[in-house]
């Protein structure tokens, strides 16, 4: 008996094609070129390449922290080992997120969203730390997380089916039916602007990102999606231009040009990461003997380690490291497109969204084309909070992508 969801409850289905197998003749129809547009292709090369660039990430990370540690007096090892450990972590809850039914997934999502909105509450507390003027942070006896990266999977989770129940109140609703949206578009506004008080420009990008996704994928009026998408940008422009000098002289490095003081400020880290991009060639100069991260690349583990991929291995490992995201996103928009189940393939859109809209950004900050925002590359890039996260919401993508009728069929079978 195979279920899916309508508007958070669990409806069942019986006879579906996903308990008959496939369908005869499918093999032929995904020959050649279409192997690309074959669910269960999809299926496996989003697990591929969640794999990949997550081991991929630990061999990086080792690499690009290594000399800095020693610098300290501390284990070249010490970066790779806590690493390894979120990684763990994150394959334990992935698999866990994964064999969690999609109407539970509905049911408990706002309750989610709430808990993740009072964590992201808590960085104005006591508990909060701020790094580099964000204050995005909180630590508990010894543990440090960014409560923004479980913000973003709650909105993933949750708004979908907000606008879906908003969706059926708007057709019953004959005067003023503009409010059968007032539940989504609070829920997004509160997370907005949890995450614009604490200054993150660049989390509050991608929020801003995941909403239109799944605004739009909703049927929600463009006239108003569209309105309501400036004001979120102009409300991001406004705070970058007034919030902070640093921050404004970080944007007009990014469009200007560099010089006197700021080269050893402002412009520091992307200039090095230019150089890193720059001395790479087409296949670099060899894993692990970066020279850009002997202390002259700030965060060359973290935010800029596409830098060090781009310096060690060249182009192409920089551009292998694209093509699995495009992968990754295609995968998921693939299956998006192809289950009967809405609230799955909703999901599976914002999650798209903010993976492969995140390694964007971070992949364009590294290039100079956007400004230094502080965004992790998912999957890759150093830190417990944005790992673990990321990995579960592979393992919620992995659950929404086993409601397609062939996905299911093909699991099942084995």
């Amino acid at each position: 008996m195979s279920r899916r969801v309508e508007g958070g409850r669990v409806a069942d289905r019986r006879g579906s094609r996903s308990q008959q197998g496939p369908r005869p003749g499918q093999d032929k129809a995904y020959r050649g070129w279409r192997a690309l547009l074959n669910p269960v292709w999809c299926y496996n090369g989003f697990l591929t390449t969640v794999t990949a660039t997550t081991v991929f990430g630990l061999v990086m990370v080792f690499s690009s922290s290594s000399v800095d540690l020693v610098a300290r007096g501390q284990s070249p090892w010490n970066q790779a080992l806590r690493q390894g450990i979120y990684c763990l972590i994150g394959l334990v809850v992935s698999v866990v997120a994964a064999h969690i039914r999609v109407g539970t997934y509905a049911r408990f999502s706002l309750a989610f969203l709430i808990f993740s909105q009072f964590v992201q509450a808590l960085t104005f507390t006591r508990l909060g730390l701020s790094t580099n003027g964000n204050a995005g942070w909180i630590s508990f006896r010894g543990v440090t997380m960014q409560p923004a990266e479980m913000l973003k999977l709650a909105l993933c989770i949750w708004l979908p089916k907000a606008l879906m129940d908003a969706r059926r109140r708007h057709d019953k609703l004959e005067e003023h039916s503009w409010l059968a949206y007032v539940t989504p578009v609070a829920g997004f506004m509160i997370s907005f602007i949890l995450i614009m008080a604490g200054k993150d420009l660049g989390t509050a990008m991608i929020v801003v990102i995941i909403g239109f996704a799944a605004f739009l994928v909703s049927g929600f009026s463009l006239k108003w999606l569209l309105s309501l998408s400036l004001l979120g940008l102009a409300g991001i422009i406004a705070f970058a231009v007034m919030g902070s000098s640093n921050r404004m002289k970080r944007i007009m490095a990014t469009y200007g040009q560099c010089s006197g003081q700021d080269v050893q400020s402002v412009c520091y880290q992307s200039i090095h990461g230019m150089y890193a991009m720059a001395s790479g060639g087409l296949t670099g100069v060899g894993l692990g003997n970066s020279r850009e991260k002997w202390n002259y690349l700030p965060e060359a583990h973290n935010d800029f380690i596409f830098a060090v991929i781009g310096e060690e291995l060249g182009f192409l490992g920089a551009a292998l490291v694209v093509l699995a995201f495009v992968v990754m996103g295609w995968c998921m928009v693939r299956l998006a497109l192809t289950t009967r189940d809405r609230y799955a393939a909703m999901v599976l859109t914002c999650l798209a969204v903010w993976i492969v809209g995140q390694a964007l950004v971070n992949i364009c900050v590294v290039l100079g084309i956007l400004p230094v925002m502080g965004l992790p590359l998912p999957f890759v890039s150093a830190g417990g909070t944005a790992l673990i996260l990321c990995l579960m919401a592979a393992g919620v993508a992995v659950r929404m992508m086993r409601t397609q009728d062939d996905v299911r069929a093909s699991v099942e079978g084995d």
